[in-house]
């Protein structure tokens, strides 16, 4: 039995597949604790998974209406923001029993100095394909090819600009730790070079292992979030489920923006939904989306496994999660992408052909978007590829994969030392 430690940070498409992966080493028999920023607390907990609280040492509150979202999710993303929130891992963390530091992307700037000064292995967990190919550039820099050297180029210039501007922050994170001044580039070469163990929890259907990724650089498959204990659908969806056609589902996840512009958003999506002639359910978000008509529902956190098979498409932004949940669901999609990784999902979204349209969010129109439901919703061909595609899926177990990955290189860890 190993003590895993697991710290996220970010929006809870970062935060729910760990869930799963988590879950998932418990029943193998290890002592799991998940660490993550205190809104994420219930979700975590009620999987029946112990947490452990991280401090953001940044003020915002993310579900705050009035919060300026925005000029939030840049404050987060600041060589500032970085230095505040790993220190809050730090903290939390610093005195925690563990073997072995699982560290999702946002957390590596200051997980790997911790992983090193408790003298442990770091092992990264990834939601999306990152590292240099020549197969595709990185997913957060979008979906457009550059030439398979290009792609390779983005991919190191990607890396190095993140070394460049929070290098001091890094080296900061280590003096505190009593950790020698290393350049943060001579970490990165040492990392790659000791071909440390990177899990990728999407799909091998949906996005192939590059053939060109070096030993140690796993995809597993998707990991399921449980669903939380003692769930149950409210009454009110079970009725509007029950008094029609199955809807379509409307939801931009963690997309931010002011509370004018959701209500500009609402107007939108119900436009949207009048002009397609179908029945909607929207999801809140962080957008804070409301939509009151008789046809359309508008609901907060709901399980998209349990959500989405009900649905006729699936109408989203693109977030790794979301994209999974609704592939697996077997149903077509509209993908709405705005930033980092989600134009890469919606491309793969097209190419698996269970897509008719990418619409990026800025260009959306009513219009547009009720054309694009209509051409999702009236295609049976569409549908039944959506379900072939599904079934594959459905065959992979990425946490069994995951889990005997991560065993092995433990095991092969403790022999080396």
């Amino acid at each position: 039995m190993s003590r895993i430690l697991m710290a996220a940070i970010g929006s809870r498409g970062d935060i729910a597949p760990l869930t799963g992966l988590a879950a998932g080493l418990r029943d193998a028999g290890h002592e799991v604790t998940v660490a993550g920023h205190a809104v994420f607390a219930d979700l975590i907990t009620e999987c029946g998974l112990t947490f452990r609280e991280m401090p953001t040492n940044l003020d915002i509150d993310m579900t705050d209406p009035n919060v300026d979202r925005e000029k939030a999710v840049r404050q987060f993303a600041s060589p500032n923001g970085v230095r505040a929130t790993g220190n809050g891992l730090i903290e939390a963390l610093r005195d925690e029993p563990a073997d072995v530091l699982l560290l999702g992307q946002l957390t590596e700037f200051a997980g790997f100095p911790l992983a090193e000064a408790k003298g442990i292995p770091a092992v990264g967990v990834r939601f999306q394909p990152m590292s240099a190919t020549a197969a595709h550039p990185p997913a957060a820099m979008g979906a457009r090819s550059f030439g398979p050297r290009g792609n390779r180029f983005a991919a190191d210039a990607g890396a190095w600009l993140a070394d460049r501007v929070l290098g001091g922050v890094v080296s900061g994170f280590r003096r505190d730790l009593g950790l020698p001044d290393v350049p943060v580039r001579t970490l990165r070469h040492r990392r790659t070079a000791a071909e440390w163990l990177v899990l990728h929890g999407y799909s091998p259907t949906v996005s192939p292992r590059p053939a060109d990724w070096r030993p140690g650089l796993e995809v597993t498959g998707y990991w399921w979030p449980p669903r939380p204990r003692d769930w149950t659908p409210p009454a009110e969806l079970l009725d509007f489920l029950a008094s029609g056609p199955p809807p379509v589902f409307v939801g931009f996840g963690s997309l931010v923006n002011t509370a004018e512009h959701g209500a500009h958003m609402s107007e939108l999506v119900a436009a949207a939904l009048r002009e397609a002639g179908v029945r909607g359910i929207v999801q809140a978000g962080w957008l804070q989306l409301d939509v009151r008509e008789d046809d359309i529902l508008t609901v907060g956190d709901v399980p998209h496994d349990w959500l989405f098979p009900r649905m006729a498409a699936v109408v989203h932004h693109c977030g790794a999660g979301t994209t999974a949940a609704g592939l697996l669901a077997g149903v077509p999609a509209v993908g709405v992408p705005l930033y980092s990784d989600q134009p890469f999902w919606a491309e793969r979204l097209r190419a698996l052909g269970v897509s008719p349209a990418t619409i990026p969010y800025p260009k959306l129109t009513a219009s547009s978007l009720a054309a694009a439901i209509r051409a999702a919703t009236g295609d049976p061909a569409m549908r039944a590829l959506a379900g072939e595609v599904a079934a594959r899926i459905a065959e992979e177990n990425g946490v069994a994969t995951a889990v005997r990955a991560l065993e092995n290189h433990l095991g092969a860890t403790a022999t080396a030392s």
